[in-house]
């Protein structure tokens, strides 16, 4: 069965560093791109980033620009969420979803894409900053 998990997650104080994993099992994501999302506690799901396979580009949200980074690791099936310099604001459960890779590209529409993606959601990673 196909599916993502995602790990990593746990609490830091702010300024610190998680790295989360997203690992496929049942494929790889060679020809995929994969979105990383979050959702705050009474908020909406929110897109943070996602990477195309192939070129390895990557996109960001404002909000995490310049302290969050989405690589690949050296298996094909996991994709890392590298987030650095944590604010309270960054709490929130973490997903991912793989989907076309075309829908990584420059500008803001890629999370409106991969949000309404028929691939699987895990269940997600919690990540708590504490001040």
């Amino acid at each position: 069965e196909a599916r993502l998990v995602e790990s990593g997650g746990g609490l830091v104080q702010a300024g610190g560093s998680l790295r989360l994993s997203c690992t496929a099992s049942a494929f790889t994501f060679e020809g995929y791109g994969i979105a990383w999302f979050r959702q705050a506690p009474g908020k909406e799901r929110e897109g943070v980033g996602c990477i195309r396979s192939g070129d390895g580009a990557t996109y960001y949200s404002d909000s995490v620009k310049g302290r969050f980074t989405i690589s690949t690791g050296n298996a094909k099936n996991t994709v890392y969420l590298q987030m650095n310099s944590l604010k309270l604001e960054d709490t929130a459960v973490y997903y991912c979803v793989a989907d076309r890779p075309y829908y990584c590209s420059e500008g803001s529409a890629w999370s409106d894409s991969y949000a309404r993606s028929n691939g699987g959601w895990g269940e997600g990673t919690r990540v708590t900053v504490s001040s």
